[in-house]
């Protein structure tokens, strides 16, 4: 996992939220204090924590290492597919996201998937103090 964390530098995040009590707005926050690119992905938003929002995964117009999902697993497979398309490297789905049809989808592409994990707890017991 330390490997993971060390070899990934921009995260798009699909369901981030501008609301700072939101869970993904939480986590993105944190993930960029601690130096990683964070793209939002949301249609209802412009922009939050100071970076523009895409509709979508497709539209992001540069390479995306790690696409971290808050979304319900209902929505994971489409979420999957558009990572695949874009060549993603890791798709972690967050605490409470399962959606093992997608995530075997996914490892069968070649992605490395992390599933029902917080990227914000697991990067702090990784790297302690940091």
């Amino acid at each position: 996992m330390k490997d993971l964390f060390n070899s990934i530098k921009t995260i798009a995040v699909v369901g981030l939220s501008d609301k700072p009590d939101r869970p993904s707005y939480v986590v993105a926050d944190y993930l960029k204090s601690h130096g990683f690119k964070i793209i939002p992905v949301n249609p209802t938003i412009e922009s939050t924590l100071g970076e523009k929002s895409y509709p979508s995964l497709d539209k992001i117009p540069e390479p995306i290492d790690v696409v971290d999902v808050f979304r319900q697993p209902q929505y994971v497979d489409e979420v999957m597919e558009a990572a695949i398309k874009i060549g993603a490297k890791v798709v972690w789905l967050q605490e409470g996201v399962v959606n093992q049809k997608a995530a075997q989808k996914g490892r069968a592409a070649g992605l490395t998937v992390v599933m029902d994990k917080c990227m914000r707890k697991e990067h702090k017991k990784l790297f302690k103090g940091s």
